[in-house]
């Protein structure tokens, strides 16, 4: 299935989701019916990229699933959880385009981790659309990050949806049991930064936030929640890609689950 441009009408969107608690993959709440909404009222992609949190290789690898199994990979969750099934074809005729962004590569035998596949099954539900993951190289700089993002923007060309699955803020040590409690303030004070420095575009301090953010150690005592950010940052195209907030919410109370969406605007 090779990559043919001429097909699509419009660029692929590239989308910042909040995953927060793996329990999204079996809750219906706010956030969940917003990505059904999103995922009906969007251009359907050839393929799908997704950045997540949960795999950081060191090195630059991409993933490839010849079996449906996913990967389950957190614990103490209710016993429904393990037995939710997504079964989304691979994305594999992505490899040689890959390959030739990251000369390399190292291409790995991989099932959908759950920043993939809590989110997928609600934005599409019958899984028919193919997937690989792209990990995050964990011995890269904040702005080399950005970059990468810059690197792999050429794919919505092609048809395919770039996703960076993380968090804007994301302490598990401040989380408060109840879903619905009171946002910090703390939470609140991060996630409006970054808000606004989307709204201006402004790189470097997205890039930077360590230094100037409000609370950004609480917010972010790692990263690995916060960079699939800047790869979508590094995917917007400038001239008319529309930038948009389809969801914006907390849950259990230091969780910002705030989503970002670029989409073409012609």
């Amino acid at each position: 299935m090779p990559l043919d441009a001429t097909m699509y009408r419009r660029r692929a969107p590239a989308f910042f989701v909040g995953h927060g608690s793996p329990m999204i993959g079996i809750e219906e709440n706010d956030l969940t019916r917003s990505l059904k909404v999103l995922g009906k009222n969007i251009d359907e992609p050839k393929a799908i990229l997704v950045i997540s949190a949960h795999w950081m290789p060191p090195f630059f690898g991409a993933s490839v699933h010849h079996s449906p199994a996913l990967l389950y990979d957190f614990f103490g969750f209710p016993e429904p959880l393990y037995h939710v099934q997504y079964p989304a074809p691979n994305a594999e005729f992505l490899t040689p385009q890959m390959k030739e962004i990251f000369p390399n590569l190292v291409i790995k035998e991989r099932g959908l981790d759950h920043g993939s596949w809590t989110i997928l099954k609600h934005l599409y539900p019958y899984a028919n659309i193919p997937v690989m993951q792209l990990g995050i190289h964990r011995d890269l700089s904040l702005r080399e990050h950005f970059e990468i993002g810059k690197r792999i923007r050429e794919l919505r060309e092609h048809g395919v949806m770039i996703i960076g699955s993380g968090n804007i803020t994301h302490n598990l040590s401040r989380v408060d049991s109840n879903p619905d409690a009171p946002p910090h303030e703390w939470a609140i004070a991060f996630d409006t930064f970054i808000k606004e420095s989307i709204e201006k575009m402004d790189i470097d301090s997205l890039i930077g936030f360590r230094d100037i953010a409000p609370y950004a150690e609480i917010a972010h005592p790692t990263l690995e929640h916060y960079i699939p950010l800047l790869y979508i940052a590094g995917t917007m195209y400038d001239d008319d890609d529309k930038s948009s907030f389809p969801y914006e919410g907390f849950s259990h109370g230091s969780l910002s689950m705030r989503n970002w969406l670029l989409n073409n605007a012609f």
